[in-house]
């Protein structure tokens, strides 16, 4: 799973960031304009500015982005939306902890080493499963054939993000140590050069680069979470001060997000067009990622929660969280319950 220094080094990293970001939130002229903003709300004649992560991914959250329809959407209630782009899920939490994010999308690592930071969010949906959207590629022409042979090699991955932790879970079922394999931390467009030009052997990572890599220079498949017989959900979070203060907005923001995925599978063909458009990413490689991702917008599930307290359990056991969490206690189906309801699913 995951190395135990990394993940102590990134939930202090976490929480000193809290507190200090706090801090100077509060510091200098205007600072009570500065603590509306951070907090969520606005002060008297301001409009509230609701913060959105998104990362270099192809998926419904992205389209919606495109189409203008989070814009669209909270001006009819008077709020405005500001996009925060992010290379992987750590840091997001960063960004929650100091009041600068109020939703996103992250993969299921990430969610329980920010949980175990003790940052304040909720998990309001799972946008899929992840069977093929993470998964360790090695180049052309590399001999590696099994997960055994990844024994002296050079591997990239994002520290702490779903990639990072299918890595580890390969590495152990494959009876490998962390100690076995040389790990560089590399986020994704510091990954992707390393990869093409032969500096790494593989490169755990998750689409839209499995794709991209496979399908344009001929990179090969070693393991995913179907071929481990493993869960890796993504997750739509929520800060939770942010969830208290504007209940209707969080499910206005699941309601626009259910708008774009409806929509993407309604209007395939267009919803590449405007991928490509955006990412300007050959259309065969945008197709494949959307029909291989399953995107969703449901409630956590038990058999998801259950997953996701297997891992945390291993990595407390291992010594690689720094306290014993209970998974549960983030999530939140309420708000998706109440999309679904309106909308008779």
């Amino acid at each position: 799973m995951f190395n135990g220094r990394m993940i102590r080094r990134l939930v202090a990293w976490l929480s000193v960031s809290s507190t200090l970001l706090g801090l100077l939130a509060g510091c200098g002229s205007g600072g009570n304009q500065a603590n509306a903003a951070a907090n969520g709300t606005s002060a008297p004649g301001q409009t509230i500015t609701v913060n959105i992560g998104v990362q270099q991914s192809i998926g419904p959250l992205w389209l919606a982005r495109e189409k203008g329809w989070y814009e669209q959407a909270f001006a009819k209630v008077g709020a405005k939306v500001n996009w925060i782009e992010f290379q992987s899920g750590p840091p997001y939490f960063q960004a929650i902890a100091s009041n600068r994010l109020d939703f996103g999308q992250v993969g299921n690592a990430p969610v329980i080493v920010g949980q175990a930071a003790g940052v304040d969010f909720k998990e309001i949906g799972i946008t899929g499963t992840g069977r093929y959207g993470d998964a360790i590629i090695v180049p052309k022409g590399s001999h590696v054939q099994t997960l055994q042979e990844l024994k002296g090699k050079k591997i990239a991955v994002a520290k702490g993000s779903a990639a990072y932790s299918l890595l580890y879970t390969a590495l152990d079922k494959a009876g490998l140590k962390p100690s076995d394999v040389q790990i560089v931390p590399l986020q994704p467009n510091e990954a992707q050069p390393a990869f093409e030009s032969g500096a790494v052997d593989a490169w755990a990572i998750w689409d839209p680069f499995i794709t991209l890599e496979t399908q344009q220079h001929g990179a090969r498949v070693l393991a995913n979470a179907k071929s481990l017989g493993v869960l890796v959900p993504g997750f739509t979070i929520v800060r939770t001060q942010f969830a208290k203060q504007h209940p209707d907005l969080v499910v206005l923001f699941l309601q626009v997000y259910q708008q774009a995925l409806n929509w993407q599978k309604q209007h395939l063909d267009e919803a590449v067009e405007e991928y490509y458009k955006a990412r300007k990413i050959d259309k065969s490689v945008i197709r494949t990622v959307i029909l291989n991702s399953e995107s969703v917008s449901a409630p956590v599930t038990p058999d998801v929660v259950a997953s996701q307290q297997s891992t945390a359990d291993f990595l407390y056991r291992l010594g690689e969280l720094n306290r014993r969490i209970d998974v549960s206690a983030v999530v939140d189906n309420s708000f998706i319950n109440k999309v679904n309801q309106s909308s008779g699913t």
